[in-house]
């Protein structure tokens, strides 16, 4: 049986990861300001999965590398990440990003602190536990602390979510190419999502997708989570899980000023403590 290393003593975020995870967390937040602001959700991720994955597929093709060993990983990832969309969309249905994201994304580091600890049995320094704690907090501040339980619920379950397909994916990942992996995950999504999608509501919805945004929002949502494959190839998940996360302050100030929904100081004072919370981990 393959032992593991000590968490603690790859848990130093190389500067490459830093500036592959901080990219991912710019495009993240792009591609669901875009999502959220459409009139109608579902429909624009059924367009943006399938738009990324005609999209990237020739790049796929070209940087094909994927081991028999990766299948099971794969499939595991689809499941995982069906379920996110499923429950991202319904979530952006009905609350507003500024609510839901943070809580999402700030929970999943926490989530994939512990899944490494207890799952996979690896040791968890103190600088990289204050790091995450002090991330989770700020997205806390970033999500405002006077909405009480509103879209927590949904907001949690996103995050388990995110936590387990980024814990499978680390493992996957030694077994493949990032972008032939990520293709591999997002097809038969796709290829499920189109034909439930047109059975229920018929071809306009979707055509009416096909715009300049939902092309970003595509461009943005597979480019962002390649960036991320790559920085999960080089250190460990919680970290780099962490780091991904600033999103949640990018997210916030995108929907600010295209959304138009409100930031109060103490979202301001969550973004301080989400980059007080990058600076350790990057420093760990």
């Amino acid at each position: 049986m393959r032992s593991s290393p000590p968490l603690s003593a790859c848990s130093r975020v190389p500067p490459e990861a830093l500036a592959l995870a901080l990219a991912a967390a710019f495009l993240h937040a792009g591609w669901n300001v875009l999502l959220r602001g459409s009139d109608d959700v579902a429909a624009r991720t059924v367009v943006v999965l399938c738009l990324s994955v005609v999209l990237f597929a020739p790049v796929a093709a070209f940087t094909w590398r994927v081991h028999v060993a990766a299948l099971p990983y794969i499939a595991a990832s689809a499941v995982l990440e069906a379920v996110y969309f499923v429950l991202l969309t319904a979530a952006y249905r009905r609350r507003e990003l500024s609510v839901v994201y943070p809580i999402a994304r700030g929970s999943a580091p926490v989530f994939v602190l512990l899944g490494t600890a207890v799952v996979l049995s690896r040791a968890v320094s103190g600088a990289q536990v204050a790091g995450v704690l002090l991330v989770a907090c700020g997205v806390l501040l970033v999500r405002g602390l006077r909405r009480g339980v509103e879209g927590i619920g949904i907001g949690l379950a996103i995050g388990v979510l995110i936590a387990s397909y980024t814990l499978v994916d680390k493992e996957g990942l030694h077994h493949a190419a990032p972008i032939a992996y990520l293709e591999l995950v997002l097809l038969p999504i796709a290829l499920v999502a189109l034909p439930a999608y047109v059975w229920r509501w018929g071809f306009h919805p979707f055509t009416a997708q096909l715009n300049w945004s939902t092309l970003g929002a595509a461009i943005g949502s597979f480019g962002a989570y390649v960036l991320f494959l790559f920085a999960l190839r080089l250190t460990a998940a919680p970290g780099v899980a962490a780091v991904r996360e600033t999103s949640v302050v990018i997210a916030a100030l995108l929907a600010a000023v295209f959304l138009r929904e409100r930031v109060t100081w103490w979202r301001l004072a969550g973004a301080v403590a989400v980059a007080g919370g990058v600076a350790i981990l990057a420093a760990a």
